[in-house]
């Protein structure tokens, strides 16, 4: 059984093996959902869509806190982010373009999506590690480009942490809102989304005009 095999057996048992935990040990609830954020990270096609909302189902369901799952999801996916940062500071894109292109398959992470990430570093600036968490396809990838652009640790990591508490308190919210159709997230996220990405795009825009009018005026004085 090939490593992408194991990921889609895992997402498809990853309820299951959630509710065990919980069911065992409120303790091991938690570790569980740390760990899944962990390796959602790490892999993309784990969806983060799926688990805090679980977790947060178990919040409604009284077996699990609140403020315990967020915190689980959000030391999760900060630890599960380093590697990525990681990554992008030791080795170049062409490098890691090349090792995708070959291995990419099995973690679910093609070049073109990477250099996507990497596009949208370029336009919207270190911002876009606080606004990327908030958009799935973007969230895990927007690491690498932060760290080949060598962006210092510090930013790095107080952005990543303002995103992704966002990112988990959204989606616990919206399982403990949902219960049982916890599963249903995802047609309540991603109009959120679709909104994010839409701002972005009016804030580069309006970034766009606003330095356009500046360097007009500035040569309308200098004649």
């Amino acid at each position: 059984m090939g490593l992408s095999e194991l990921i889609t057996q895992l997402i498809t048992q990853l309820p299951e093996l959630i509710g065990q935990a919980v069911e065992a040990n409120q303790w091991m609830g938690y570790g569980a959902i740390f760990a899944a954020m962990f390796l959602e990270n790490l892999f993309p096609p784990i969806p983060s869509e799926l688990i805090m909302p679980l977790g947060g189902f178990y919040v409604q369901q009284g077996q699990l806190q609140f403020l315990p799952v967020v915190l689980a999801g959000l030391l999760g996916t900060l630890l599960g982010a380093l590697p990525w940062y990681g990554i992008g500071r030791v080795i170049n894109e062409q490098r890691l373009e090349v090792w995708l292109s070959r291995h990419g398959r099995w973690i679910g992470i093609s070049p073109a999506e990477l250099a996507r990430s990497r596009r949208w570093f370029n336009r919207y600036g270190t911002a876009l590690v606080f606004w990327g968490r908030l958009v799935p396809g973007i969230r895990t990838l927007i690491s690498v480009p932060a760290g080949i652009e060598l962006m210092p640790f510090a930013p790095f990591l107080i952005w990543t942490t303002a995103g992704t508490l966002i990112w988990t308190l959204l989606l616990t919210l919206a399982g403990l809102g949902l219960g049982e159709s916890y599963s249903n997230v995802e047609l309540w996220i991603d109009p959120v989304s679709k909104v994010v990405k839409g701002a972005l795009v009016i804030a580069v825009l309006a970034a766009v005009v606003w330095l356009g009018l500046r360097i007009w005026r500035r040569r309308h004085h200098t004649h």
